[in-house]
């Protein structure tokens, strides 16, 4: 049998598949799924822009706070629950800011996802930013 590209390296095996897609959904949510949240429902988790003040303020989701990653501390965080699960975003896919801001918060002992896509994300999905 001849193998192409793709199946030159074996596929997982169902188990270990369940696994490793299980995770990175413990780690990460996606644009359309904190949309549908933020619309639809009184959202479970705090949408964080970890972006800097002026990209804020030049458009960000709606319901999003501005907490960049180097204003994070206990002290930024103390109005909130210690359970309190944390949604991260920043430019998009070509910006490590959220992964950064991710390992803050969990350095802080805090429940953490990433927002994948990040503002590019959200404004390829049709969805729109507000300024502010």
């Amino acid at each position: 049998m001849s193998h192409t590209a793709v199946t030159e390296t074996p596929a997982a095996t169902a188990v270990d598949a369940m696994a490793h897609f299980a995770g990175l959904l413990s780690f990460e949510t996606d644009c359309w799924d904190v949309h549908a949240s933020l619309t639809t429902s009184t959202p479970d988790f705090v949408l964080l822009d970890v972006r800097s003040s002026t990209a804020f303020t030049a458009g960000h989701v709606e319901g999003a706070v501005s907490l960049p990653r180097s204003s994070m501390s206990e002290d930024a965080l103390a109005e909130y629950p210690s359970d309190t699960v944390f949604v991260v975003y920043c430019a998009g896919p070509h910006c490590n800011g959220a992964d950064k801001a991710a390992l803050r918060l969990a350095h802080l002992g805090r429940p953490v996802k990433k927002m994948i896509g990040g503002v590019t994300g959200w404004l390829d999905e049709g969805f729109d930013l507000i300024p502010g």
